[in-house]
């Protein structure tokens, strides 16, 4: 039974590309480019390997699915960084 989270290490290794992937040493190095891939702002790709670095995961994928499920989206990166702040805030307390 695998820990909740964890990949195994040929699973990565099957996806990598070695052409495509040249330049990416770590797993967060590539998930951060696939995020701003996704996110259609690759320009931006070097913040979201730093994103991908510095924050933890759970956090990153609960604001991806969040742009990828909401409609009439005008601008992705500007939605997902709103809501990655918003989580990062934790959840609201209650007005008394």
């Amino acid at each position: 039974m695998r820990a909740k989270g964890f990949i195994k290490v040929g699973d990565v290794l099957e996806k990598f590309s070695r052409d495509e992937d040249k330049y990416i040493s770590y797993e967060f190095q590539k998930y951060g480019y696939e995020l701003a891939e996704e996110l259609g702002d690759l320009k931006h790709k070097s913040l979201y390997i730093k994103l991908a670095k510095d924050i933890p995961r759970g956090l990153l994928e609960a604001a991806k699915n969040y742009v990828k499920d909401a409609a009439n989206v005008k601008s992705k990166p500007k939605l997902f960084m709103w809501k990655l702040q918003q989580l990062k805030k934790g959840p609201k307390k209650g007005l008394s």
